[in-house]
């Protein structure tokens, strides 16, 4: 079925058909369903149906969403896209008077509308799962308690701090990218429904009802961007991105402290894989595969921003191609935010202490706060780092008399520092890596979580 035959006296031919069909756009049958009720509950208002008409569609329709609800809806290879499909099947329900559906509509509204409906609700799961996600990673920052590791820069060892602070690290990462599925939701919620194919309709529709009845926030101001645009889209693809990148990132420090070498964390075997050949491996395929999918959700980002570079106004078969971008970028955003949290929530952390020489900065700040200039008390300490290296020692083994003899500000407490947990302790930056910043961080996280 196509809703264009009028002016044809050739059906299509298979090739046309096979190249021009995709059936990406079934995903959306019930949004479809949906538009459709408000857009026929409008006609009846404005009078352009009368009421028995109205009440017959309308309650076809929700069969058909009952049918979609229930999965009993049949979609046939005669279908064109999912508007046709409704069309159709409201037909075999209805009867003769299913052909009035379409009145004061294009499938460029039509299909417009749809995406809206289904991104506005996709923009609330993606904020639920990333903030389910970061409830995660609170709890194990609560967890692992006064576990302390390196903070690392260039993959160094740098600066003593929680691993509790490094994890919250990801939480505020994560409730970053739920703002931006937040924001974009802003802009996703604009009903285009009345904008037609192109400038709008003879019709005396009333765009703001329709909008009201499917509870959008705002109606659209120009006809021809309304059904001409896909920024919308790609914003949403932006934000499943952004927190893909997010996650990979998160997964490249999972694998990296699964290893041997590192020795920080233990995943539960049924979030690990095993190998073909070697008995003794256990994989953290899920944070692998999460750091892989990032690139193809990057993909889909680089494709929708492509797709609309060239186009002129209005509509143009071009942005059929959104859906399949789109959706591939929503699914796997919800797959990966689905499999990490799970991963990360059953890990057992038990990092080794990190080596002496993250409290290197911490003695060349005591310097300081005595009044040396830092570039001084960096000199001061690096040539004792230089020393004790030579020498196979660390600061671990470092005594007050070589600490006064490496500058004569140096007291025999600063000794307390060269200790990891001393270190930290000494923490005095808000934010910072300090037990009393890492409580603040929890308190605030729960609190923004509570008030979701």
């Amino acid at each position: 079925m196509t809703l264009w035959g009028g002016r044809f006296m050739e059906p299509p031919d298979d090739t046309l058909w096979r190249f021009t069909t995709d059936p990406a756009d079934r995903r959306l049958l019930t949004e479809d369903i949906a538009g459709s009720i408000a857009h026929i509950e409008m006609l009846g208002h404005v009078g352009l149906l009368p009421d028995e008409d109205v009440t017959v569609l309308v309650e076809g329709l929700k069969r058909i969403l009952d049918e979609a609800n229930e999965g009993r809806f049949e979609f046939v290879d005669t279908d064109e896209d999912v508007h046709t499909a409704v069309e159709r099947r409201l037909g075999e329900l209805v009867g003769p008077v299913a052909g009035k559906l379409h009145t004061g509509r294009s499938r460029n509204d039509q299909v417009c509308l749809d995406l809206r409906l289904y991104l506005r609700r996709a923009c609330d799961r993606r904020i639920d799962q990333l903030h389910d996600l970061v409830a995660v990673l609170v709890a194990k920052a609560e967890e692992v308690d006064d576990a302390v590791v390196a903070a690392y820069t260039h993959l160094q060892q740098a600066q003593a701090v929680p691993l509790a602070h490094h994890l919250l690290a990801y939480a505020w990462m994560l409730l970053r990218d739920a703002e931006r599925f937040r924001d974009a939701k802003d802009r996703i919620d604009v009903s285009p429904l009345g904008a037609g194919a192109a400038a709008g309709s003879s019709l005396p529709l009333e765009p703001r009802d329709v909008a009201d009845r499917l509870k959008f926030a705002k109606v659209f101001d120009n006809s021809l961007d309304a059904v001409g645009s896909r920024d919308f889209v790609a914003e949403f693809a932006f934000a499943c991105a952004q927190a893909m990148v997010t996650l990979s990132r998160l997964s490249e420090e999972l694998v990296l402290w699964a290893t041997e070498e590192f020795g920080w964390v233990r995943y539960a075997d049924r979030y690990t894989t095993g190998s073909s050949a070697l008995p003794q491996k256990k994989n953290p395929d899920i944070a692998e595969l999460a750091r892989g999918k990032a690139a193809t959700v990057i993909g889909d980002l680089t494709a929708l921003l492509a797709l609309q570079k060239g186009l002129p106004l209005a509509y143009n078969r071009d942005l059929q191609e959104d859906k399949r971008a789109v959706f591939h970028a929503d699914d796997t955003l919800t797959e990966a935010l689905a499999a990490l949290s799970g991963m990360v929530a059953t890990a057992r952390f038990d990092p080794p202490p990190p080596s002496p020489w993250v409290t290197a900065l911490d003695l060349a700040e005591a310097l300081v706060a005595r009044g040396v200039p830092f570039r001084e008390a960096h000199a001061a300490v690096g040539n004792l780092v230089a020393r004790l290296w030579a020498e196979g020692r660390t600061l671990a083994e470092v005594t007050a008399g070589e600490l006064e003899g490496t500058h004569p500000r140096f007291v025999p407490e600063d000794l307390d520092l060269v200790d990891p947990r001393g270190s930290v302790e000494a923490r005095r930056t808000a934010g910072g890596g300090s037990r009393s910043s890492v409580a603040d961080q929890v308190s605030r996280l729960r609190e923004i979580l509570g008030s979701r």
